[in-house]
Formats: structure tokens, C-alpha cells, sequence
């Protein structure tokens, strides 16, 4: 029998900017693209539904609004890619020295 596909534990604080806050679990390769040919060419079954962050809603609505569902699967699939924008860097540091209820608004 397989062993269990386990998703990773939710930890204290936001995966990117590192603020205890409310967290949302945000899927590095998008679930509405796990079933696209090329996205299954790249990432086997466990990795399409592991691969997450757990992440604020702040963070995690403007990683929404800088990449598309595509980019997100072929290019930021992990929070080393995601850090490595600048747009969303920048956003995320800043957004560490504000309280933990602290909402951005857009």
C-alpha cells in the first residue's frame, strides 16, 4: 500500500514575511493546473499537492496579484523562486516590520 500523501505542518508565523498572523496555505503549483499536461510533465502527484507555503493574507494576495497561475507552476514553485522577484522581496520586507495585524491596503 502507498504511504499517505501528508501536507508540510502549519507553522507560527507566515513562511515569507515571518509575522505571526492568521495563516492560508498557498499552493506553489496552483491546484486549478494540476491536471494540464505540463504541469504533470514536471511535478509527479505528491509534489503537485505538497509543494505549499503557509503564508498571510496580505503576502499571499500579492503574490496573487504579481504572477499568473502559470507562472506561478513553471517559474515561483518554491519560496526561493517567489523571494527572488524583487516586486514581491521588497513587498515582503516591508510588510515584516508591520504588527501582526497589520493589513495593506490596495
Amino acid at each position: 500500500m502507498p504511504e499517505p500523501i501528508r501536507l508540510p505542518p502549519q507553522p507560527d508565523a507566515c513562511e515569507l514575511c515571518g509575522r505571526a498572523a492568521a495563516l492560508t496555505r498557498h499552493h506553489l503549483i496552483p491546484k486549478a493546473l494540476h491536471d494540464k499536461p505540463y504541469v504533470q510533465k514536471r511535478f509527479d502527484k505528491g509534489e503537485r499537492i505538497t509543494a505549499t507555503l503557509w503564508v498571510c493574507r496580505p503576502c499571499h494576495n500579492q503574490i496573487h496579484r504579481l504572477f499568473s497561475e502559470k507562472e506561478l507552476a513553471l517559474t515561483y514553485n518554491s519560496r526561493e523562486a517567489l523571494l527572488g522577484d524583487a516586486r514581491l522581496r521588497t513587498f515582503v520586507e516591508w510588510l515584516a516590520s508591520k504588527p501582526a495585524g497589520f493589513t495593506p491596503r490596495h
